[in-house]
């Protein structure tokens, strides 16, 4: 089989620049994607989020963005990268869902099945959609009602005439509440009170929030959402909520759950016909573990102080999408720097094999 320079898994933003990337280098890659088609994660969305709530999260380098109109995100996005996939003649293949990669006498082996691919390098932008997290808390189990993810939220006309209750400090939490209140009796918990921004999300503070994540990233530590260091911004379609008093309203956690609803620490009960968890995602990276990138902290180190793309332990990994690249505002970036790291590599593995 022959032996390719390099392999991208993901082909949703971070994948599709770093695709782009080493196209413009003239690196022979391809690129693997779980999906049946294009579109990243963002062809799993709920269909109330549109175009005008992304934020040009879907930017790809060299073109223009879709524009934020009230197009639903699900449609657009997609739409999107099928073209950019197309213009730029991007080697995707699909759908193929990478189990796991290993190392056989310095030679990376992609298994998919029964299929496999060899490769001197690799860039992972597997991002986080397909490992959402969800606590655990004693009788989950036994409640009656319906329970959802954010990754299996069905939009919030599912939920008109129920009482919900969203769980989650973050900016998912904060839009589902904001969708939800104006149709129904809804109540939100946070296990920490939540933070909200009172200036400007302005470039400079966009920097600084992605630096704290770099520092996580750089001792080794698991990375943070850079959602999670940025702070709570009610947008103007969660006005209407917040005049009814749910943000206002929030609760610490609960101390169970039960078969009607769920019980706090000072016996008060709530019920509720649904729970909505918006509690975030982990990296999707367990394919990666055959090759011991983690440090004994639980994270992967990343180059440059946690602002590279390149795994400290094994040079021949890089991540985007991963930590501070796991954002608008690092993604485009990240697969510039993980080409250039690819590139890199093979320059000195090839410098090295010409002295010998």
């Amino acid at each position: 089989m022959d032996i390719l320079d390099s392999i991208v898994i993901g082909a949703g933003q971070a994948g599709l620049s770093s695709s782009h990337h080493l196209r413009r280098l003239g690196i022979e890659h391809v690129v693997l994607d779980a999906d049946e088609a294009p579109g990243g994660a963002w062809q799993h969305r709920w269909d109330a989020l549109t175009m005008q709530d992304v934020h040009g999260v879907a930017e790809l380098p060299g073109e223009v963005p879709p524009p934020r109109t009230t197009e639903q995100a699900n449609r657009a996005v997609p739409s999107y990268f099928a073209a950019y996939e197309r213009a730029q003649e991007l080697p995707v293949i699909r759908p193929v869902r990478v189990d796991r990669v290993t190392d056989e006498d310095g030679i990376l082996v992609v298994h998919a099945g029964e299929r496999t691919w060899r490769s001197r390098t690799l860039v992972n932008a597997t991002g986080t959609w397909t490992q959402p997290f969800l606590p655990h808390y004693p009788g989950m189990e036994t409640f009656l009602g319906e329970q959802f993810h954010t990754v299996d939220y069905p939009g919030p006309e599912h939920f008109r005439g129920k009482r919900v209750l969203v769980v989650g400090g973050g900016a998912s939490a904060v839009q589902f509440l904001g969708a939800l209140a104006p149709l129904t009796d809804v109540l939100w918990a946070t296990r920490r009170p939540p933070v909200w921004r009172t200036d400007d999300f302005t470039p400079e503070a966009g920097a600084a929030a992605v630096a704290l994540v770099e520092q996580r990233v750089a001792q080794g530590l698991a990375p943070q959402s850079v959602v999670s260091v940025t702070g709570l911004m009610l947008r103007p379609q969660e006005q209407a909520a917040s005049r009814l008093g749910v943000y206002a309203a929030r609760r610490p956690m609960f101390e169970r759950v039960e078969p009607d609803g769920v019980r706090w620490a000072d016996g008060s009960f709530e019920p509720v016909d649904a729970i909505l968890w918006a509690t975030g995602f982990r990296p999707a990276i367990g394919h990666l573990a055959p090759l011991h990138l983690r440090s004994d902290r639980g994270g992967i180190r990343l180059d440059h102080d946690g602002r590279g793309t390149t795994a400290v332990k094994d040079p021949r990994i890089q991540l985007v999408g991963y930590g501070p690249s796991a954002s608008t505002i690092g993604a485009n970036r990240a697969g510039r720097v993980a080409a250039r790291g690819v590139q890199r590599y093979l320059a000195r593995t090839s410098a090295t094999v010409g002295a010998g």
